[in-house]
């Protein structure tokens, strides 16, 4: 059985921030900028709360079968969720989207390069 790779955003956001967690979030956003995100998997967290209070965690999870997808969905709500509330970040409108890099389309460079292998 061949291994999956699940991408995971899990977005929502910020609520009730008082002044010293805003002041502190604005103070870190250069390592959390949308320019620098990435999956991971330990989750990356990007915002611009000087635009809009709004953010996403990006997972990077992986599982042997279709249905686990799910299971890595949970996980990383629950890691985003942990995250947040453990620094006192309050927080709405969690949502998260996920997808099998497995059951992906292929860019043009890999059809590209899939013809030129089997020619």
């Amino acid at each position: 059985m061949s291994i999956r790779t699940f991408r995971i955003m899990v977005r929502g956001v910020f609520d009730g921030l008082d002044d010293g967690r805003r002041a502190e979030l604005l103070e870190r956003a250069a390592e959390h900028d949308v320019l620098r995100a990435a999956f991971t998997p330990e989750g990356h967290l990007s915002y611009d709360l000087a635009a809009r209070p709004a953010f996403t965690f990006r997972f990077l999870e992986s599982g042997e079968a279709e249905e686990d997808i799910l299971a890595a969905t949970e996980r990383a709500e629950e890691a985003a969720k942990a995250w947040l509330t453990e620094r006192g970040y309050g927080y709405k409108n969690l949502r998260s989207t996920a997808q099998d890099l497995s059951q992906a389309p292929l860019g043009k460079r890999q059809r590209r390069a899939m013809r030129e292998t089997s020619s």
